[in-house]
């Protein structure tokens, strides 16, 4: 802008120069263009000066060229100016134009990307939400959509082949569980039968007498093993769908009553509020049931075992001498503390496995040289 500042102002004192030297006549249209006559020639001046503009009634940057002429044995001096555009001005406009032009490209790239990118990822989160909800009881197949993206478009068929080929294994996994448990209990039966016959129709000594009864204690805990898995098998199979609402304080007592014939077990329950319970009777009787076995089981002769139930609460207690050494691991299938103990180790399993398919909470402490089992049946 300076270059052509300056041009302009050679320019204008060639015209002045060229029409003085053609008609000798003075004249000067200040603050624009002064010509006066001089004795003597200086040098020329190229500079900025500030001169007071009446029209804008103001003081205005001027670019001024101050030159010396001889022309026509006269000297003159030819003072030309011309006003400067203020640079803060043009600074302003130059950032507030290329802000302007930054931010409209930003919103403009930012909503045609967003768009763009919605659309060419929507087959990957949908079918990212179908793998959330899959699950391998559903007999549905699972629906994945398709995308122009090769990478996406690869990832769904390997998610299709992957869940097919689960989904098959685990079909043919369940159907031998169930083969297996169903075909076991007919050869058990029958061992149990023949068993019964030999002791009844044949007389044999105490030694025989001794292996026989050692023979059906097997066969039972083979029974109870078989029973067990099966049921494990069949919540993991999400089979117990028959909800109810149970009132668990009463079936405590209940099967206090039926335990009472144990003459060896003294149970104790302390019920300060009515408990209920949603979940399937079932798995409710089985839950009671392998918690008071449990304690039995590790309890001494006439030792108190002690259940209290509160809202949202059951709590049941028995004597211990010392701390398990691994408490982490009490509730793993087939876990047992003491490899004398000739339980198949699916009691507490069970428990565990009943209690997160309705997501209640059970936790186990050592306190006051008891075993103590709490369940939080509040979601």
């Amino acid at each position: 802008m300076q270059n052509e500042v300056e041009e302009e102002l050679y320019s204008t004192e060639a015209r002045v120069e060229a029409a003085l030297n053609s008609n000798r006549q003075l004249f000067s249209l200040p603050p624009v263009v002064e010509v006066k006559s001089v004795q003597n020639l200086l040098p020329k001046v190229l500079k900025d000066t500030i001169i007071y503009d009446p029209s804008q009634d103001e003081m205005e940057l001027f670019r001024e060229l101050s030159t010396y002429k001889e022309l026509n044995n006269e000297y003159y001096h030819i003072t030309v100016r011309t006003l400067v555009v203020e640079s803060e001005d043009i600074l302003m406009a130059l950032v507030f134009s290329n802000i302007t032009i930054f931010v409209i490209a930003f919103v403009f790239l930012f909503y045609f990307n967003t768009t763009r990118n919605l659309r060419l990822w929507k087959p990957f989160f949908d079918n990212l939400e179908q793998m959330k909800t899959f699950s391998l009881t559903k007999k549905d197949p699972i629906t994945l959509s398709d995308s122009e993206i090769i990478e996406f478009s690869e990832l769904k068929d390997q998610i299709m082949l992957f869940t097919n080929k689960v989904r098959d294994d685990y079909e043919s996994l369940k159907q031998f569980t169930e083969d297996v448990s169903h075909e076991m209990q007919t050869p058990l039966a029958i061992i149990q039968a023949k068993i019964d016959n030999i002791i009844n129709e044949h007389e044999i000594n105490d030694k025989q007498f001794e292996q026989v009864t050692s023979i059906q204690k097997d066969i039972q805990r083979l029974k109870q093993l078989n029973k067990r898995i099966t049921t494990l098998t069949k919540i993991d199979n999400n089979q117990f769908t028959n909800i109810e609402t149970i009132n668990l304080t009463d079936l405590i007592d209940e099967k206090i009553e039926s335990f009472k014939e144990l003459q060896f077990v003294n149970l104790v329950h302390n019920s300060k509020k009515k408990l209920f319970v949603s979940m399937d009777v079932y798995l409710a009787d089985m839950l009671i049931n392998n918690l008071l076995s449990n304690a039995i089981k590790h309890s001494k002769n006439k030792e108190e075992i002690t259940l209290v139930t509160m809202d949202n609460r059951l709590v049941i207690s028995n004597f211990g001498e010392e701390a398990l050494v691994h408490p982490e691991n009490l509730f793993l299938r087939f876990y047992r503390e003491s490899r004398a103990n000739q339980s198949t180790g699916l009691g507490l399993a069970i428990v565990k496995k009943i209690c997160d398919l309705y997501g209640f909470k059970i936790s186990y402490q050592f306190e006051v040289d008891h075993h103590v089992f709490s369940i939080d049946f509040s979601k």
